[in-house]
């Protein structure tokens, strides 16, 4: 597998990641773009999309997010969803000045939370002409409503103010774990397969994942919702890939953001809990976004 190391500009921001080019292709061939989900960086399993998309003659664009894993930016560890739109279709730009792309022929790939990014991705830019959204993060004001006890919401919201009057004030950013073993302990991710996922895949595949985000990280993702924009990615091919059993993001948030989509589009449900599809499920992941990349990116 011919990978290779790249990096470009996203104003001002130097983002690096891998391509991989399409195997046999005679000239350029479409080229699918992948960035991670929340804090995840580029080594949790991204590899085996890309390397599976190049196998079959679509290039693949791998990418590390702003603040994360091996780009620059700051704050570290600090995810503003609109910051990662912006990378997403910088990306897209860097994409179409490579000879091995073909322009025309575009795809968007994202997994929890950007899989919520895709869909605003391809709703507001028609270079992209499928989309792959895999156990997406449709809803933040629903998915934080899911995860976060009512009666928590309230101290949440004074540690919010708190720490927007301190980095006024010029001092650092609150931070908070990502996951903790303890599902009632603060963390942004509140549940025990986000811990046995992130801890696991941290130490067996990506050492350079940190657990801990910003504490405006968790504001951010509260204020953000893709599924405003689902109905306006039509007429671009949409496959909303849901899991049965996802607690992270639930699963009827996902099916009833599909059912606000226009055609063309497509559900499959994915067998077991939001991380099977990285892992165990990977085949019954990868396997429909393959078809449908193939499908809808043929000459």
């Amino acid at each position: 597998m011919a990978r290779r190391d790249v990096e470009f500009d996203a104003e001002g921001v130097t983002l690096r990641g891998w391509f991989y080019p399409a195997e046999g292709a005679a000239g350029p061939a479409p080229t699918i773009v992948l960035s991670h989900g929340f804090s995840a960086v580029k080594e949790m399993y991204l590899d085996k999309y890309a390397e599976l998309f190049s196998a079959n003659g679509l290039n693949a664009l791998v990418y590390d997010n702003r603040n994360f894993g091996d780009s620059d930016g700051t704050p570290r560890q600090e995810i503003d969803p609109w910051a990662q739109v912006r990378d997403f279709r910088h990306a897209i730009t860097y994409a179409t000045t490579l000879s091995e792309t073909d322009a025309t022929r575009i795809g968007v790939w994202g997994s929890s939370y950007s899989g919520g990014h895709v869909l605003v991705v391809a709703a507001i830019d028609r270079r992209v002409k499928a989309v792959v959204s895999q156990v997406p993060m449709v809803s933040g004001y629903d998915n934080v409503r899911a995860l976060v006890r009512s009666d928590f919401l309230g101290g949440f919201r004074q540690q919010f103010d708190e720490d927007r009057l301190a980095r006024f004030r010029g001092d650092p950013p609150a931070m908070v774990p990502v996951v903790a073993e303890d599902p009632l302990a603060p963390s942004a991710l509140p549940t025990p397969d986000s811990w046995q996922w992130f801890t696991e895949t941290g130490k067996t595949r990506a050492p350079n994942w940190s657990n801990e985000v910003t504490l405006r990280t968790v504001e951010m993702l509260a204020e953000y919702n893709p599924v405003d924009y689902i109905w306006q990615i039509s007429p671009t091919p949409l496959l909303l890939l849901p899991a049965q059993n996802d607690v992270l993001t639930p699963t009827h948030l996902a099916i009833a953001a599909f059912e606000k989509a226009r055609e063309p589009k497509r559900l499959e449900i994915l067998p077991g809990g939001h991380f099977d599809a990285y892992v165990e499920g990977f085949e019954a992941s990868s396997n429909p976004a393959l078809a449908w990349f193939v499908q809808h990116l043929a000459p």
